[in-house]
């Protein structure tokens, strides 16, 4: 053997000799630490932890059935009650699993860092579930919308159907289902049309300077008698502009929130019929032209 050789042969005999000195000492540490962490079984340890086991099963349900009786006897919207039963269990659970490893000898200290670890890596994962989560309830506790309240979003209006852990989900007006994840909600301005039970309506008119204002009054008045009209506000009807070719009315009228669009269109097509019988014109744009004639001496002139 020359001397090129025999130097290659000593250096992957160390070589070799390293990796195996880092193969035990690794086996070594990960034998001690699976000896910390389960601490030794024992059958004694087990029947304990069985035993445990059952009784914080029997005792989740018990917990469980009474959390259900209050959630029924709170004031809570039905929508929050999967959240609380939700975070109970998961509660109860954790507690469980705690007690039953340290029944078993298992080193709760190392197990609670791992499922640290663990719930940090997921929370990283679904951060924008966890957002669209944490939005949900927010809605349900300060409760901007409830289920059924006509809502406006980031231009999206409907009928709330659904508060869901993930989206909110609205019906339109022509039956169109949208789903509006609930941290956009939550970051974004809420108009609710439903939640003070009533709304006004306004409606502009336009009738012909020819016609007396008081006639024309009285005709919007006689137009905005409807069934579901509330009889306790006020109906108004005033002049509120003058136009170029018409003298332009203000007409507003309250309703129930749920009826809104069946008196707003009741009430316009009522305008129409009642100016009609009363003889009243409703103008629209238009322009009249004067022609002005030349005098025979100007013709004669040219």
């Amino acid at each position: 053997m020359n001397l090129t050789d025999t130097l290659s042969a000593e250096a992957a005999n160390a070589l070799a000799s390293d990796v195996a000195s880092d193969l035990n000492t690794n086996t070594s540490k990960f034998q001690s630490m699976i000896n910390s962490f389960f601490g030794g079984f024992t059958w004694s340890k087990v029947i304990a932890a069985g035993i445990l086991l059952i009784l914080c099963v029997v005792f989740i349900k018990i917990l469980m059935h009474a959390t259900d009786r209050m959630l029924k006897r709170s004031k809570l919207e039905k929508s929050v009650h999967a959240f609380v039963r939700s975070a109970v269990k998961l509660l109860l659970v954790f507690v469980a699993i705690m007690l039953v490893a340290g029944a078993l000898g298992i080193n709760t200290s190392s197990l609670l860092a791992l499922l640290s670890v663990v719930g940090l890596a997921v929370s990283l994962s679904i951060q924008d579930s966890l957002s669209n989560l944490a939005s949900a309830v927010l809605i349900l506790s300060t409760k901007p919308f409830r289920v059924g309240d006509y809502i406006e979003v980031k231009g999206k209006a409907g009928t709330v159907l659904e508060i869901g852990v993930i989206y909110t989900r609205i019906a339109t007006l022509d039956n169109q289902i949208i789903y509006i994840p609930n941290s956009q909600i939550t970051s974004n301005e809420i108009t609710n049309r439903t939640a003070a039970g009533k709304r006004r309506i306004d409606l502009t008119v336009s009738a012909s300077y020819n016609c007396d204002v008081e006639a024309v009054k009285a005709a919007l008045l006689r137009a905005a008698q409807h069934p579901k009209v509330l009889p306790d506000e006020p109906v108004f009807a005033r002049v509120s502009q003058y136009k170029d070719s018409a003298v332009e009315y203000a007409l507003r009228v309250w309703a129930p929130a749920d009826a809104y669009l069946e008196v707003y269109y009741d009430v316009l097509e009522n305008i129409k019929r009642v100016f009609d019988e009363s003889g009243i014109e409703m103008t629209y744009p238009h322009l009249n032209v004067h022609t002005i004639s030349e005098p025979p001496a100007a013709k004669q002139a040219m």
